[in-house]
């Protein structure tokens, strides 16, 4: 294997390939760090990168291994989301308003470590994680490996464009309202919102009451299906926790799923002014009909949106900014847009925020009535491409917050409910960028979702697409 093919050759063939002695941590990690040096000055995916400190853990790996460890990552590298702690290191949110170094590693990361991964970096955020790009005044713009003047999406864009670039085989996300499954849609990527309560959220506990859950982008099924195997489970202070799965994840992604029926639907919830790309659709439809053609039952059939749902997401959204706002220390130095949101969410009552929350068992029996005749949901992942670095520069908080809802219309709303969402590649636009499709599954069950995306990848295999500049 050449180094470009290692380097893309993600988290679960590469935990082989040490585990089988045919390539060192060490290898992997200075291949990684050479790519980065060479490539991340035109992408700008990484906020930090720990050369030194991921060397020195490649070679404790190594040491590892020769005495015979066998944990499912060892001597991996992986990168971390830029709102996601790592012991030692600032944990900046996109911004210079930030803190000191975190005391220790979230939950998260502690899981992926005791798994045996080397962190080698953490990645680029949009301001307190807020919008579907990545541009910061502190930290500039991340760029799309597939153009590179496109946004890679948010909040988690920095970990699609580092992943997408073959900078690093996986990296942890987060995903409040799509922030794992936008960034995979315009990336080309494999994303996966869990199941809220799935992976721990500490040391954080609730963030955007509910709203936010962590994941991980990979290029494949099976590298998502071995990070949830590894990272899955909650802690004493998490807010929420669901029971573990029947089958480890990595065995669902690896099992056909039987005929299943599947809704699908281009509708968009009440309230957001949105056009569906001509490619997206297209996408969506010959999706539809590769589904059939693997013998499962496919149904037009949109969800009861209702009037209440995308102000339902807004009052968590708006609310968690303005709380993580006013825990920063020096909010005073967030940028104006930020500052605005913030403000908006200070307006919103706890009897309000408090209806809101209480109103979310309702509204998820109303959403998941689509699931009483189906197993899967279908729609596009986004409904636009990917926007231009810039579009949005100097634009209002509220001017935004409607651009940006009308082209990423079908996520939100199923961070409100808690169930799980994937976005899949569908293949490229007219402008030679990707475009992907959603994955809705009920309540607790990305063991259906993993099925049947593994089907997908193993029918039109994406990982093997790479942005040519970065090849």
């Amino acid at each position: 294997m050449d180094s470009t093919d290692l380097a893309y050759a993600g988290i679960a063939r590469q935990a082989e390939l040490i585990a089988a002695g045919e390539i060192s941590s060490a290898e992997l990690v200075d291949l990684y760090l050479e790519r980065i040096a060479r490539l991340d000055p035109r992408l700008n995916a990484f906020r930090i990168v720990l050369g030194e400190r991921a060397r020195l853990e490649a070679e404790q790996a190594d040491a590892r291994r020769g005495a015979g460890d066998q944990r499912p990552l060892l001597g991996v590298p992986v990168a971390v989301k830029d709102d996601i702690d790592v012991a030692g290191e600032v944990t900046a949110f996109g911004t210079n308003a930030h803190g000191g170094p975190a005391p220790a590693d979230a939950e998260v990361v502690r899981r992926l470590r005791e798994a045996g991964a080397v962190v080698i970096g953490k990645t680029n955020v949009p301001e307190l994680t807020l919008w579907p790009f990545t541009e910061t005044a502190t930290f500039g713009a991340t760029r799309n490996p597939w153009d590179i003047q496109r946004a890679p999406g948010g909040s988690s864009g920095g970990s699609a464009s580092a992943v997408a670039a073959g900078l690093v085989g996986a990296a942890l996300g987060s995903d409040g309202a799509g922030s794992i499954r936008i960034p995979a849609a315009w990336c080309g990527l494999f994303g996966l919102k869990s199941q809220r309560g799935r992976v721990s959220m500490a040391p954080r506990v609730g963030p955007w009451y509910g709203l936010s859950v962590n994941g991980v982008l990979t290029r494949g099924v099976t590298d998502t299906a071995l990070f949830y195997d590894v990272a899955s489970g909650a802690i004493e202070t998490d807010r929420d926790s669901v029971p573990a799965p029947d089958v480890p994840f990595s065995q669902a992604a690896a099992t056909p799923p039987g005929r299943l029926k599947i809704a699908y639907s281009t509708r968009v919830p009440f309230g957001v002014l949105s056009s569906l790309d001509g490619d997206a659709e297209r996408v969506l439809k010959e999706m539809v009909e590769l589904l059939r053609s693997l013998g499962h039952e496919l149904t037009e059939s949109d969800p009861d949106y209702g009037s209440d749902t995308i102000p339902a997401v807004l009052v968590r959204y708006l609310r968690g900014v303005h709380d993580d706002a006013g825990a920063l220390p020096h909010p005073e130095r967030l940028e104006r847009r930020t500052r605005a949101i913030a403000r908006l969410g200070g307006l919103i009552p706890a009897a309000l925020l408090q209806r809101s929350l209480a109103g979310e068992a309702e509204l998820s029996r109303r959403l998941n009535r689509v699931f009483d005749d189906h197993d899967v949901l279908l729609t596009p992942a986004t409904a636009a491409p990917p926007l231009r670095i810039g579009q949005l520069q100097g634009r209002g908080a509220l001017w935004t917050l409607n651009a940006v809802a009308g082209m990423v219309p079908y996520n939100g709303v199923w961070n409100v409910t808690g169930q799980p969402a994937a976005s899949v590649p569908g293949g490229f636009g007219a402008d030679g960028l990707p475009r992907a499709v959603q994955l809705v599954g009920r309540p607790n069950d990305e063991a259906t979702l993993l099925s049947l995306a593994g089907q997908l990848e193993t029918e039109r295999p994406w990982a093997q697409n790479r942005p040519p500049e970065f090849s």
